[in-house]
């Protein structure tokens, strides 16, 4: 048995399909879904979508907004939803420098380091999601952009490899 699973924004109908599960970014961690579901709603937090179909598997950045399961329907109602191919890395990579500096650059307001912060975070996302590209595999000519967005290692901790 499938899923139907909608991912709407204010702006277009972003996903519409059968799919085996979808994992979404909810507001306390992550949250797998199957068929099956009991049914549920929940706020969305911001981060990777997940739809997996036909073992092949889909990643959207998610930006907020609401969640409804029911055992055999999901409708995922986003502020924004960007499919890896939808993403424009270079924008993602300048719009990730800019916050950075905007962080380097010490703030007078508190909203304005929140604002920051959270144009930073998208930025990464976004990169995150458009160097896995479909099926969750790294796409060569986006190589440097893992570089970039990789945490840094703990002190303690040897670098990735």
């Amino acid at each position: 048995m499938t899923l139907h699973l909608e991912i709407v924004t204010p702006e277009r109908l972003a996903f519409e399909g059968d799919v085996d599960e979808v994992i979404v970014p909810g507001s306390e961690g992550e949250m797998g879904i199957l068929p099956h579901h009991a049914p549920l709603i929940s706020l969305l937090g911001q981060g990777v979508l997940r739809v997996k179909r036909s073992g092949e598997e889909e990643e959207f950045a998610i930006f907020g907004g609401f969640i409804q399961v029911r055992p055999d329907r999901v409708v995922v109602l986003a502020e924004t939803a960007d499919m890896a191919s939808e993403i424009d890395v270079e924008r993602a990579e300048r719009a990730r420098r800019e916050a950075e500096r905007a962080l380097e650059g010490g703030f007078v307001e508190p909203a304005d380091l929140a604002s920051a912060r959270a144009a930073l975070q998208r930025a990464l996302i976004r990169l995150r999601v458009a160097e896995r590209g479909p099926r969750g595999t790294a796409r060569g000519e986006h190589e440097a952009v893992r570089l970039h967005t990789s945490r840094p290692p703990h002190h303690n901790e040897p670098p990735d490899e």
